[in-house]
């Protein structure tokens, strides 16, 4: 079981944890985001298609093969609980380097999904 979440933000079991089992929906952009970066860490390939914008998300899912080292938020945009669209721009390390990505979310059927970067 994993102890600390790999999205830096508190114990797993109660941070991106919930999320990944299909418990709860993200109430935020900034969460989903999160919880899509630990679901890159743990190879959760379901969990990010789920929560990928059908418009914009591939037909297959090939997760990079990286050792994952940290997330930093940079910025967001809205996306809070009350909103419709969200940015939140974040630096996503790995050993020898780092993804620096502003990305769009919006609510469809009430949740957030992952729409494209910017």
């Amino acid at each position: 079981m994993i102890a600390k979440c790999p999205c830096g933000n508190g114990a797993y079991a109660s941070c991106c944890g919930p999320l990944h089992v299909v418990e709860r929906p993200a109430e935020t952009a900034e969460e989903l985001m999160r919880s899509r970066y630990s679901a890159f860490v743990l190879g959760h390939e379901d969990y990010l298609t789920i929560t990928w914008h059908p418009r914009t998300r591939p037909s297959t899912l090939e997760l990079p093969d990286r050792t994952w080292t940290g997330l930093e938020i940079v910025d967001t945009v809205d996306g809070g609980q009350d909103d419709i669209e969200g940015i939140v721009e974040f630096i996503a390390r790995y050993r020898g380097g780092e993804q620096r990505e502003r990305s769009i979310f919006s609510r469809r059927a009430g949740r957030w999904v992952y729409v494209h970067a910017v």
